[in-house]
C-alpha cells in the first residue's frame, strides 16, 4: 500500500516541504531513500522502539521509503514522526485519509514522546504558503510556530496523540497565541538602563548617535572605565523592532535553535556578545550541517566584540563584507546558503597592551613600539567601516559617588526614534536604504552636503588632524544623524563638529 505525508527540511531560514512515500511489499527488508543524512537512517531504531513501548508492532514486511525532492539532503532527526506515522498508515494500522491535510514534525524518544526541534517557524510559514490545513510537531514548539496565523498548530507530547487523532479517537486544541499583544508586552524589557551609568556623557551621547543612525562604533579606553556595560545598555535605546523585522529575527534563532522552550516572537533586539576565542565559521556560519553565525544571530540588532585586539585577525576580517552587503553567502562544495547579517558593529579595547596610555592618573608601561603594534591588530579596512571612534577615560570618584541618576533609557530611546523616523521618510522610496549609515555616496551628494562654513570646517579638520580620505564619507554620515536628531533639515557647522570630534582614533592620527 503506497501512502504519502508531508514533512519539511531547513535550509538556511527558510523551509522546503518534503513528501514522503511509504510503500509496503511482501518482504522483510526497510529501505530509506532520498538522499538521508546518518541521523535520519538512525530513526529506523527509534521508530521501532517507540512503537513497541506504545503497543503498536513494527511491521514485518518489505517497506521503502522515499523522501522527494531527493536533491535536497535531509538531516536531523526531525523526520521521525511522519516516517513512523506512515509507516502505520501504509500498513493499515491507522487511518490515511486526512494525512494529505497537515504537515507532521518532530523528533521521537524510545517512548514515543517528541523532543523539540530546530526551525519550527520557517516550516510553519512554509506550510501556511503551501496551503495545508494544519501542523503538527512536538509541543515545546507550539508557541513558536503559532506566531503564523491562518495555520492550525497542534503540539503533541506522544505519538499516541497523533495516532488517535488520525483515527477519530481523539481530538487535538490548536495552541492560540496573541501576537500582537505578546509582541508589543514585550518590547520594553532590558536589564540594564543608561541611568545606571555615572558620568560618561560624551560616550553616551555619541551611543546614542549610532543608535539612531545605524552607525558602527568603537569605543577605547582604561580597563573598568565602563565599556562593556555601556555596550550592554545601548539595546535599551535601539528603536523597537517592527512586526516584520522581530519574524526575520525570531526565524534565524529558531533555525540555530536558539529560541527557548515555549518561546513565541522575539520582541527586544538582539545582543550578541561572542568570547573572542571564536572561530570563523561560528562568526559567519556554515558547517557540515549548516547554521547561522554569530553575525546573523546579532541581524536587527547588536554584535558586540569586546577586547578587539584580542580576536584572531582572520576572524575580524571576514566582517568586512557583510558590513557592507548585510548579507553572508556561504558557499562550500554541497551547498550555497545566504543568511541576512545587517547588524550595528559595537567593539571595544584597551588602547595598550597594559590598557594605561593616555590614561589621567595612571603611568603607561608600554613603549611606542608596543602602542603601535597593539592597535595595527585592526586592520584600516576594518576601521574604515566603523564610523565612530570614541576615547573613553575613566570617571572620577566626585562622579561615580553622586546619588543623582542620569537620563533614563527610555528618554533616550524616544529621541532615536524620532530621528529613525526622520530618516525613514527620507529614504521612503529607496531599496535597502533605511538609515543614515546606509547612505550611498549619491545619497551623500543629495540629502548631507555641508555648506560654505561646513565645507570650509572639513578641509581645516581633514588637514589639521591628518586624517584620511575615509574618515569624509563617514564623518557626513554622522553629521546628518546628528543634524537628524536635532530636527535640522541642514547639517550645521555644530553639528559637522560633532561628528569630526568622533573620529579622534583614526589610524594615523591616534598614538603618535
Amino acid at each position: 500500500m503506497l501512502i504519502k505525508l508531508f514533512g519539511a527540511a531547513v535550509q538556511g531560514i527558510n523551509a522546503t516541504i518534503v513528501t514522503i512515500e511509504v510503500n509496503t511489499s511482501r518482504g522483510i527488508k526497510f529501505f530509506l531513500v532520498g538522499l538521508p543524512d546518518s541521523a535520519v537512517k538512525e530513526s529506523h531504531e527509534r521508530i521501532v522502539s517507540a512503537l513497541q513501548v506504545n503497543g503498536y508492532k513494527f511491521p514485518t514486511c518489505q517497506i521503502v521509503v522515499n523522501m522527494a525532492p531527493a536533491d535536497i539532503r535531509k538531516e536531523g532527526s526531525s523526520y521521525d514522526l511522519p516516517l513512523a506515522i506512515g509507516i502505520l498508515a501504509a500498513t493499515g494500522n491507522m487511518s490515511s485519509e486526512n494525512l494529505h491535510r497537515y504537515l507532521i514534525i518532530g523528533e521521537l524518544s524510545l517512548d514515543g514522546s517528541l523532543q523539540p526541534i530546530k526551525g519550527a517557524l520557517p516550516i510553519a510559514i512554509a506550510a501556511r504558503e503551501q496551503g495545508f490545513e494544519g501542523f503538527i510537531l512536538p509541543k515545546q514548539n507550539a508557541r513558536e510556530a503559532a506566531v503564523v496565523n491562518n495555520l492550525n498548530v497542534y503540539g503533541i507530547e506522544n505519538i499516541t496523540e497523533v495516532i488517535d487523532f488520525f483515527n477519530g479517537k481523539q481530538t487535538l486544541s490548536p495552541t492560540i497565541v496573541d501576537t500582537r499583544n505578546e509582541f508589543y508586552e514585550n518590547q520594553t524589557h532590558f536589564s540594564c538602563d543608561f541611568a545606571d551609568v555615572k558620568g560618561q556623557e560624551n560616550v553616551k551621547r555619541a551611543l546614542e548617535v549610532a543608535a539612531a543612525g545605524g552607525h558602527n562604533l568603537i569605543m577605547i579606553g582604561a580597563p573598568g572605565s565602563g565599556k562593556s556595560m555601556m555596550a550592554k545598555c545601548l539595546p535599551s535605546i535601539l528603536p523597537p523592532l517592527s512586526l516584520s523585522e522581530s519574524l526575520e529575527t525570531t526565524k534565524i534563532h529558531s533555525v540555530a535553535g536558539k529560541l527557548g522552550q515555549d518561546s513565541s516572537l522575539i520582541a527586544t533586539r538582539p545582543f550578541r556578545n561572542p568570547h573572542h576565542t571564536i572561530s570563523q565559521v561560528a562568526m559567519v556560519g556554515g558547517g557540515a550541517s549548516p547554521q547561522p553565525g554569530e553575525i546573523s544571530l546579532a541581524h536587527n540588532g547588536i554584535l558586540f566584540l569586546d577586547e578587539l585586539p584580542e580576536f584572531n585577525r582572520s576572524v575580524l576580517e571576514v566582517l568586512r563584507q557583510p558590513l557592507e552587503d548585510r548579507c553572508i553567502t556561504i558557499s562550500r562544495a554541497k551547498y550555497t546558503l545566504t543568511y541576512p547579517a545587517s547588524f550595528n558593529l559595537i567593539a571595544s579595547m584597551n588602547p595598550c597592551p597594559c590598557g594605561y596610555y593616555n590614561h589621567p592618573t595612571r603611568n603607561c608601561v608600554c613603549t611606542p613600539g608596543q602602542v603601535q603594534r597593539y592597535l595595527n591588530k585592526i586592520s584600516g579596512p576594518l576601521l574604515d567601516r566603523i564610523d565612530i571612534q570614541i576615547e573613553i577615560v575613566p570617571v572620577p570618584f566626585e562622579k561615580l559617588s553622586e546619588k543623582a541618576q542620569g537620563e533614563t533609557s527610555a528618554t533616550i530611546r524616544e529621541r532615536v526614534i524620532q530621528a529613525r523616523q526622520i530618516q525613514a521618510q527620507r529614504f521612503k522610496s529607496i531599496y535597502g536604504v533605511h538609515c543614515n549609515a546606509q547612505m550611498t555616496s549619491r545619497l551623500l551628494q543629495q540629502y548631507a552636503q555641508p555648506d560654505v562654513k561646513g565645507v570650509r570646517l572639513l578641509r581645516a579638520a581633514m588637514e589639521r588632524l591628518n586624517l584620511s580620505a575615509r574618515a569624509y564619507d563617514r564623518i557626513l554620515k554622522v553629521s546628518r544623524t546628528i543634524a537628524d536628531l536635532a530636527h535640522s533639515d541642514q547639517i550645521q557647522v555644530e553639528h559637522l563638529a560633532e561628528a569630526i570630534s568622533y573620529r579622534n582614533l583614526d589610524r594615523e592620527n591616534w598614538a603618535g
